[in-house]
């Protein structure tokens, strides 16, 4: 996992765009490392994990709202579905 992409904060559009450029890279130099390397397995694990994400926060992030859409909630749905889990 990219520490650049682990520790990114992301608190607003610009950020997010520039959080998106780094996941691409990481994509196209390291998909080894990807789990979900299918158009089709990404989209599906995007399903699940945002259906899911409210119990990541409960666990990690008290007092987060997933209902309440922020860049980062999306940012860390696409850091999820990213790395294999070791």
């Amino acid at each position: 996992m990219s520490n650049q992409i682990s520790e990114t904060e992301i608190t607003d559009r610009k950020s997010f765009i520039k959080f998106l450029g780094s996941l691409r890279n990481e994509l196209e130099n390291n998909t080894g490392t990807w789990k979900n390397t299918s158009l089709s397995d990404f989209l599906e694990a995007l399903e699940t994990y945002a259906d899911d994400i409210q119990g990541y926060y409960d666990n990690v992030h008290p007092g987060i709202n997933a209902d309440i859409p922020s860049w980062r909630t999306f940012a860390d749905i696409l850091k999820a579905l990213r790395c294999r889990s070791e």
